[in-house]
């Protein structure tokens, strides 16, 4: 079986990421850009199986899943949950594999998996309780989100681009990178400003990735009256046309 690194008295670096369900929209960019840029890179192809037909399947590193959650209020909203590798520190995907295969790097934190020494036997994928592995068919063995390790330290690409493909093309901003073990650090102070929680942190798996937690919504419940929205007056619609009323009906429902 493989060890985890074993922590030392000086801190190293813990890079991941960390996303804000707030704002994210669900667009899927940060998937389809994962997807091209790592089925040329580190863990290239990435297979997909009968895209086009009516059973489509294949290797993506980034899922987006969408949920509709509903309060104590009766006040409902969508909740857009991106999800990929965690990076754990006491990942189970490494602990569990027979070959060495599946290892967390001691500089960076950064769970990866050895092309070479997988057999394909999916116990990692069964070990994992967040779903974050994926097996190629074609290749026969497994493949994982790697925080694009070939792009954030390619000293060939200009500084501002070194971060992870899912990152840079978020056209929301809703994902950061850098290092969670420095205190200092951009997205550590995101998380300690917004109570950024690990994903089902009973199980004490310690991820790396944090999530920040959906604002409560600005609606007449939780808004003051003070702080009330300025509404607009509506627009008479007598002399307007049927789409023109229309459009009016549909926008002040």
């Amino acid at each position: 079986m493989t060890c985890l690194p074993i922590p030392t008295s000086s801190p190293q670096k813990k890079l991941g990421l960390v996303i804000d369900l707030d704002i994210c929209v669900g667009c899927h960019a940060c998937a389809v850009n994962c997807k091209e840029w790592n089925t040329g890179g580190h863990s290239a192809p990435l297979t997909d199986m009968d895209p086009y037909g009516q059973d489509p399947n294949g290797v993506w590193f980034n899922r987006i899943h969408s949920f509709e959650v509903v309060d104590e209020d009766n006040d409902s909203r969508t909740v857009h949950f991106p999800k990929s590798c965690l990076h754990c520190d006491d990942a189970p995907c490494v602990t569990v594999c027979p070959t060495g295969a599946s290892y967390k790097r001691e500089e960076d934190g950064i769970v990866l998996v050895d092309a070479d020494k997988c057999i394909g036997c999916k116990l990692c994928s069964w070990a994992c309780a967040y779903g974050a592995r994926e097996y190629d068919e074609d290749a026969g063995i497994m493949k994982k989100c790697t925080l694009c390790v070939d792009r954030i330290y390619n000293e060939n690409l200009p500084e501002a681009s070194r971060v992870p493909a899912c990152v840079s093309t978020c056209p929301v901003g809703a994902r950061s990178f850098g290092d969670l073990n420095d205190p200092t650090s951009d997205v550590s102070m995101l998380v300690a400003d917004r109570e950024g929680f690990d994903l089902m942190a009973e199980l004490d798996y310690k991820p790396t990735n944090k999530y920040l937690p959906p604002r409560p919504k600005q609606n007449e419940h939780t808004v003051s009256a003070s702080n009330k929205p300025v509404t607009l007056t509506p627009v008479s619609t007598e002399k307007a046309g049927l789409l023109a009323k229309w459009a009016d009906k549909v926008l002040s429902l």
